[in-house]
């Protein structure tokens, strides 16, 4: 059962009657996403009949070596580049991460599995925003583009993560955009730029939104908002509300 100590009502009846529950011969599953206080009367109870069990989200250094296990265990190598490439498309969803490591595995077969493998193959989690944010900047709506942002910020998303992903899809659509120019056709595209074919079909229909020029100045304000954000000039936040403003 999912969220039961949010529910006041289940909450009671179960410990009138926790006694009788404690010899039942079913097992009965309490899941809980929120942190709960030592205080609450249901989880003491719980600790006395049952077992509890907390699952923390693995992070740093202990996802790192979780993701070298698993990779072991696949029988591939992943450098410390494509480590990091891998936690910034996916996160700290370990299911995910299995998943997209064995894909990895079997593509390179024993070859040391890089960044650029990471970028052909997995689709970064937040990916779908990163394009409708674009698509808003495109249509001059930096309202929009803004909103999606800051949605991002408030979910827990870092600033530096969001504005890697936006300097990711802008080379993207410089690369495409460079190749229309000069009337490559859409294959040749594909192959040339080596994308995952989801992202090269999104920048394909992008590009055609903006001229080359446009996009080197877009480009230009990225990277000056990273340079004022490593240098201490911007904080992060303030830097990624400037590049949209100033678009």
């Amino acid at each position: 059962m999912k969220d039961v100590f949010q529910n006041s009502e289940f909450k009671e009846k179960f410990l009138k009657n926790s006694k009788k529950i404690g010899n039942f011969p079913d097992l009965i599953l309490f899941h809980e996403e929120r942190e709960i206080p030592e205080s609450d009367s249901f989880l003491k109870t719980l600790k006395k009949t049952g077992k509890i069990q907390k699952f923390e989200f693995l992070g740093g250094r202990n996802l790192i070596n979780w993701i070298n296990k698993e990779a072991e265990r696949r029988e591939a190598e992943f450098s410390s580049q494509a480590i990091e490439k891998l936690i910034n498309f996916v996160g700290s969803d370990s299911w995910r991460l299995s998943n997209e490591i064995l894909k990895l595995a079997s593509y390179k077969k024993g070859e040391e599995i890089q960044a650029r493998d990471v970028e052909l193959l997995v689709k970064p989690e937040i990916e779908n925003d990163i394009f409708k944010t674009i698509d808003a900047i495109a249509l001059g709506n930096k309202k929009k583009a803004l909103c999606l942002f800051h949605k991002h910020l408030e979910n827990g998303d870092s600033s530096l993560y969001l504005l890697s992903m936006i300097n990711f899809q802008f080379r993207n659509l410089l690369m495409v955009r460079e190749l229309i120019e000069k009337n490559q056709p859409y294959y040749s595209i594909l192959k040339k730029t080596q994308l995952n074919p989801f992202v090269v079909k999104k920048s394909y229909q992008q590009a055609q939104r903006f001229n080359l020029q446009e996009l080197k100045k877009i480009y230009r304000k990225i990277f000056q908002a990273d340079l004022d954000i490593k240098t201490g000039k911007t904080e992060p936040e303030t830097a990624l509300d400037l590049f949209i403003a100033e678009i």
